[in-house]
């Protein structure tokens, strides 16, 4: 098995390419040891390692962040954890696992709002999504308010110190002229 490696914007997230199917379905995110070893076994398997902060799944890929320790010392446990998942036949997620859709549950907008917030979520999962999963994250629809959208970032946007700048200057410029109803994009 041959596991791909790519830098991602944010410094402290690298992105793996197993040469797999990662996620059939969604995207799924963990933020804490206690959370992957409910949901995951790879991701449980990936917090084990000293310094693991973050693992996102993606279709294609996986996404890993870390503490202050250099990639030079956490990439070969990285990428051994993921090989032995995958050779082992374990599921990426336990039972049904959690998808992106479950994040739908959450959203916010006002009734009168329902076309904008159509063409917003097209734009996003047409022009954005494809873009940030790119660099080994995602972006996705929490709400519309008063002109503003609000998004969560996910994956390798979370914490990246470029997300400000992909926010301001490429998502809400894109969604403000397809949408001229949106004044603002805020990350929440």
């Amino acid at each position: 098995m041959f596991i791909q490696t790519e830098a991602t914007p944010n410094p402290a997230t690298l992105k793996f390419l197993p040469g797999k199917v990662v996620m059939e379905n969604g995207t799924a995110e963990f933020r804490s040891e206690e959370e992957a070893r409910a949901e995951s076994p790879l991701a449980a398997r990936l917090f084990s390692i000293p310094g693991v902060t973050g693992v996102y799944f993606g279709y294609d890929f996986i996404t890993v962040s870390k503490e202050a320790q250099e990639w030079q010392h956490l990439k070969p446990a990285i990428l051994g954890s993921i090989m032995e998942h995958f050779m082992s036949g374990q599921p990426v997620m336990s039972g049904a696992g959690r998808a992106e859709e479950a994040d739908q549950e959450g959203e916010f907008f006002d009734e009168g709002d329902e076309a904008i917030v159509a063409t917003i979520k097209e734009l996003l999962e047409t022009r954005v999504r494809p873009a940030v999963a790119q660099d080994g994250g995602d972006i996705t629809f929490r709400g519309f308010k008063d002109g503003t959208v609000f998004l969560n970032m996910k994956g390798a946007c979370s914490g990246c110190p470029s997300s400000t700048a992909t926010l301001r200057h490429g998502v809400q410029n894109l969604l403000r002229h397809f949408v001229p109803e949106v004044e603002a994009v805020e990350s929440v």
